[in-house]
């Protein structure tokens, strides 16, 4: 992984890695998909740990409309919070 300053060279890199940056993608039953991947830049904005890692929860895989967020500092807590989510998904509330 790595992490870049400069809006340029992330995106030259964003472009190129994108296997690289993903923690876990999957499609729940009802056809949610939920992913969770590598950033690349620092989202926190406000100071404090970075947040370099977000898992996102879409309709499904075509349909990216938002349903759910949550971001993370390192890869691990990026597994943690991918579970975390497709458990939080996969309660009949949700679906």
């Amino acid at each position: 992984m790595v992490v870049v300053d400069n809006v340029l060279e992330w995106g030259r890199w964003f472009e190129t890695a994108h296997k690289k940056r993903i923690v876990k993608q999957e499609t729940l039953p009802k056809g949610k998909w939920v992913s969770t991947v590598f950033l690349g830049i620092d989202y926190n904005f406000s100071g404090g740990k970075p947040l370099l890692f977000e898992t996102m929860v879409f309709p499904n895989k075509k349909d990216l409309e938002e349903l759910d967020m949550d971001r993370y500092s390192t890869w691990e807590e990026a597994q943690k919070g991918h579970k975390r989510m497709v458990k939080k998904w996969l309660k009949p509330i949700n679906n």
